[in-house]
């Protein structure tokens, strides 16, 4: 079967250090084209791509049944709406649009055209949380009243970055929040109230850089949490049950092996030491709990599966409008100092 031909739109630190990679190691995808402004930094690891000044001119000279789209969050719409437009099938950087209504729009145009549309939700992948979805279901801590998810760093200098310039779509809700509300809605389903608290923490900073959300369902308290403000170890996952406990430290070790320029290749990729584990406190026990493997090879296998008609997508719309929604609760929540109900 021949590759897909596949473009990147953007190829800035995400679309460089993710994105370009993955598509590399996947079997099923051939990146052949690459959007840069002004520069051609992409040629320097993929001398064979043809880039392209705008997506016009790349939709123009259709080179690539596949766009993925790796842009600031405020081009997103209009972007995935002119491929789709286009007949092309997309793949965007979550979180797809700055509004549900928005997501929506791109959906309903999708399935018109049968075309895939789908959300780079790459944390669904994620070591640590794949270990705590099966922590749940094997039931270890018993009837779950609380769970906590941080995404924790310590950066107190702003920097020239598009996420921190006043611009629609910035600030750490719409990036980091967005990992945190999707795993949430796949562990628990969609809440009933949400309550947030939103700020701006570090001094002369314009977009938000702090968040607490808590999402409310009938037997459990979910909450999330980010900030970039926070040098010392605080927990990843945090789950309180009627039998145990358990706590994680640490990020998925893949991000980190990508920002140093590893490809995503190896038997090895993905898996923690011993040492990152998280513990299980039992009321007469206590003990490690191996992390099991995060591997974001496994999305765009997906992507091109789906394509082709072999698989059903893993990260599909309806799940992204649903985390959108639950955003828009955040911010209105914030906003008005009270619950929001969905």
């Amino acid at each position: 079967m021949d590759k897909i031909k596949t473009a990147l739109v953007g190829y800035g630190s995400v679309g460089e250090k993710t994105h370009a990679p993955l598509i590399t190691v996947c079997e099923e995808l051939e990146l052949v084209a690459v959007v840069e402004r002004n520069k051609e930094k992409s040629k320097e690891k993929y001398p064979k791509v043809q880039i392209f000044r705008s997506i016009e001119e790349l939709l123009e000279a259709d080179a690539a049944d596949l766009i993925v789209i790796v842009t600031p969050n405020h081009l997103h719409f209009e972007q995935a709406k002119l491929c789709l437009e286009k007949g092309k099938h997309v793949l965007v950087d979550k979180p797809v649009t700055l509004t549900s209504k928005e997501a929506e729009e791109l959906n309903t145009l999708a399935k018109s055209k049968g075309l895939v549309l789908s959300v780079f939700q790459n944390r669904r992948l994620d070591g640590d949380f794949k270990t705590v979805q099966q922590l749940i279901k094997e039931g270890i801590l018993g009837r779950l009243v609380h769970f906590e998810s941080h995404f924790d760093r310590f950066r107190p200098r702003l920097v020239d970055n598009w996420r921190e310039k006043d611009i629609p779509g910035n600030g750490i809700t719409f990036d980091l929040g967005t990992h945190l509300i999707d795993q949430a809605y796949l562990l628990f389903g969609n809440p009933q109230w949400v309550y947030a608290d939103i700020r701006s923490q570090r001094t002369d900073a314009i977009a938000d850089d702090y968040f607490d959300i808590t999402l409310g369902y009938d037997s459990i308290k979910v909450k999330l949490t980010a900030s970039v403000l926070s040098n010392a170890p605080m927990p990843k996952f945090l789950l309180m049950g009627e039998l145990g406990s358990y706590i994680k430290y640490g990020l998925d070790v893949q991000e980190k092996a990508l920002k140093a320029g590893e490809l995503p290749q190896g038997d090895d990729w993905g898996i923690e030491s011993e040492e990152g584990w998280g513990t299980v406190y039992l009321e007469n026990k206590t003990k490690k709990y191996e992390t099991l493997r995060g591997d974001y090879r496994h999305f765009y296998p997906n992507i091109a599966k789906a394509i082709t008609g072999i698989e059903e997508l893993d990260v599909k719309m309806s799940e992204a409008i649903a985390v959108l929604k639950i955003i828009e609760s955040a911010f209105e929540s914030n906003k008005v100092g009270k619950r929001i109900n969905l």
